[in-house]
């Protein structure tokens, strides 16, 4: 290997060999490879959204430099310090959050967005919006009853639909 070190050109053959040519452009990091179930599995936890900036992202457009909306698998906690390759520890992010984060912790890299908390599954979104739904309408209800019974009516409809609107992070 060491050999191959000092000669630039038996470098890039070996380099182009052994790693994808986007590996490279500077770090012989080794890519990860992922079944399609995982990687569904992966993208899903977060509805598709970036786990750190909360931006939208394409699923065909995994590990796509350049292409819009590229993402890749996001270790929460990083390698380097100590977290693994287990499912809990992959999210999807990114590119440029996630090569920005580099060893920083997932929750500082949040912060620089402005934001404290994951994007939320699908589920979990829809189990957000239905709570919504149910606190606007109770809410919209005890303050449209101060107008008498068609006033609580027309406030629970109001207070719903106020409430389904609200975008949980």
């Amino acid at each position: 290997m060491k050999a191959l070190a000092t000669e630039p050109y038996s470098l890039f053959v070996y380099c182009w060999i052994k790693f994808s040519a986007e590996d490279c452009r500077g770090d012989l990091r080794r890519k990860m490879a992922y079944d399609n179930e995982t990687l569904n599995d992966i993208y899903d936890r977060t509805d598709g959204r970036c786990h750190i900036c909360g931006k939208k992202l394409s699923f065909v457009n995994y590990g796509r430099p350049g292409r819009r909306a590229a993402w890749e698998v996001e270790h929460s906690r990083c390698k380097a310090k100590g977290g693994t390759n287990r499912l809990c520890n992959l999210f999807s992010a990114c590119i440029p959050c996630n090569r920005r984060k580099g060893t920083n912790t997932t929750k500082t890299a949040r912060a620089w967005h402005g934001r404290t908390r994951a994007p939320l599954s699908k589920a979990a979104r829809e189990k957000a919006r239905m709570s919504n739904t149910l606190t606007g309408a109770f809410i919209g209800g005890l303050l449209g009853s101060l107008a008498g019974a068609r006033g609580t009516a027309a406030g629970a409809a109001i207070g719903g639909l106020v409430g389904s609107s609200q975008e949980d992070e």
